[in-house]
C-alpha cells in the first residue's frame, strides 16, 4: 500500500496517528470494497483537509494533521494519473477502479467538477473498463456543480453513519452547522445513483459517552431513511485500522450481519466488511 503511517505520542485518550496518502495519485491499493483501486488525492500530501473530524478517521484528527502544502492543480492531477496508468499498463496491471479519496474530503477542492470530467476522459482513454468512484462525506452534495459532477461517476460512495444529528456532531464532528435534512434531501436527488457507506462501531468517545450505533434506536430510523434515499447499494463496515480515539471498538460480525439482514429485507443490496 502506497501510504505511510505517522505515529506520535499519546494525547490523553486520543492517539495522534494518521495515514498520509501521497498526492495527487496513490496506490494502487487493494480495497476491501472496490478491488484494485488507484487513488486520486485532490488534497495536500502533508496532512488533512476535511470539513469532518471523525473520531475514527484513519488519517487522524484534524488538529494534529493540518496540511501546509498547496492543493494540486487540475493539470497536476491529470498528468500524474496518465503517468501512473502508463506505468501500470507496462507492468500488466489494470485498475478495477479510479477512486477519489485521500487526506480528507475530495469535493472540497475548488476545481472538483473540472477535475472529475478530466479524470473521466483519461479513464475512457487508458482503462475504459475501470469504474470511477469517490469516497465522500456527503456534505457538499447540495452544490449543484458538485452533484452534477458526481452524477457522471460509476460509484458515488457517500457517507451516512446515522440519522441522529447529536451523534453526527459528536462522532463525525462537522465544521459549522450540519443540516441532516438538507443532506438527505440532496442524496435523494441522485435518483438511486449512489452507494451509502456507513460505519458501525461500539465503545465510547473522548468524554466516555457511548458511540454504539448498532442498536435499534439508531438502526431503525436509519433504514427508514435508506428507503427514502433508495441507494443502489449500502456498504456497512466497522473499524479496520488504528483510530485516533483509542476507546473505540469494532462492531461484531453478528451485529453487522443482523443490520445487513434488516436492510436486505427492504430490498436494498448490502455489502459487509468486517
Amino acid at each position: 500500500m502506497d501510504t505511510a503511517y505517522s505515529q506520535y505520542e499519546n494525547n490523553k485518550s486520543s492517539r495522534v496517528i494518521g495515514l498520509t496518502y501521497t498526492s495527487p495519485i496513490f496506490g494502487p491499493v487493494h480495497s476491501r470494497r472496490l478491488g484494485i483501486s488507484l487513488g486520486i488525492n485532490l488534497l495536500p500530501d502533508d496532512g488533512k483537509w476535511c470539513n469532518f473530524d471523525c473520531i475514527y478517521c484513519e488519517c487522524g484528527l484534524n488538529r494534529f494533521k493540518r496540511a501546509r502544502n498547496p492543493l494540486p492543480s487540475a493539470q497536476q492531477v491529470v498528468d500524474a494519473l496518465v503517468s501512473k496508468l502508463q506505468e501500470m499498463k507496462s507492468a500488466g496491471i489494470i485498475p478495477n477502479v479510479l477512486t477519489f479519496a485521500g487526506n480528507g474530503e475530495p469535493t472540497m477542492h475548488p476545481d472538483f467538477p473540472t477535475i472529475s470530467q478530466m479524470v473521466i476522459s483519461v479513464r475512457n482513454q487508458y482503462c475504459p473498463d475501470a469504474k470511477v468512484s469517490i469516497l465522500s462525506n456527503s456534505t457538499l452534495v447540495h452544490r449543484d456543480d458538485v452533484r452534477e459532477a458526481l452524477m457522471q461517476f460509476d460509484n458515488n460512495i457517500l457517507k451516512l453513519d446515522t440519522v441522529d444529528t447529536e451523534y453526527i456532531n459528536r462522532v463525525n464532528k462537522p465544521a459549522g452547522k450540519y443540516d441532516l435534512d438538507r443532506v438527505v434531501e440532496n442524496l435523494c436527488k441522485f435518483n438511486g445513483n449512489l452507494i451509502i457507506q456507513t460505519m458501525f462501531m461500539k465503545g465510547v468517545d473522548e468524554n466516555k459517552v457511548s458511540v454504539d450505533n448498532t442498536g435499534d434506536r439508531f438502526v431503525e430510523p436509519y433504514i427508514q431513511t435508506l428507503k427514502l434515499i433508495n441507494p443502489k447499494k449500502v456498504m456497512i463496515y466497522t473499524i479496520d485500522r488504528n483510530t485516533p480515539v483509542d476507546t473505540l471498538e469494532k462492531a461484531s460480525k453478528e451485529e453487522l450481519d443482523s443490520i445487513a439482514a434488516k436492510i436486505r429485507k427492504e430490498g436494498i443490496e448490502v455489502s459487509v466488511s468486517y
